[in-house]
């Protein structure tokens, strides 16, 4: 998802270069993007934060009764929420970046928006 989104992004950075554009059309596509990748922000919201909440309790459990077993599942926990962690920044920063294209596409169509 990230690749996907990474390259999106550029092509529509390409495509605020030119002028030679159906702005309307791209508008409607770019907005079906936008949905796509707000819902797997989302998703991924929920994710990080379960594993984030997982951690602080497995290391509160490890605080009130540490056994190797608890501290190999806080370690764990933690492996797997610093990537969770690095993938959601990445998505939520993109979907911001997107949302800015949207407005130079408005601007571009020349018609204004009531949002902007």
């Amino acid at each position: 998802m990230e690749q996907r989104i990474l390259r999106y992004r550029k092509y529509i950075d390409e495509l605020l270069k030119r002028d030679d554009v159906d702005w309307e059309e791209t508008i409607r596509q770019h907005l079906i993007q936008v949905s796509f990748f707000q819902h797997e922000r989302l998703i991924h919201l929920i994710v990080t934060v379960t594993f984030a909440l997982l951690e602080v309790v497995v290391i509160a459990l490890s605080v009130a009764a540490f056994t190797l077993g608890v501290g190999l599942l806080a370690l764990g926990l933690l492996v797997l929420l610093i990537p969770y962690i690095r993938h959601y920044y990445i998505l939520e920063n993109e979907v911001q970046k997107m949302y800015r294209q949207y407005d130079q596409m408005v601007e571009k169509r020349g018609i204004r928006d009531y949002f902007l």
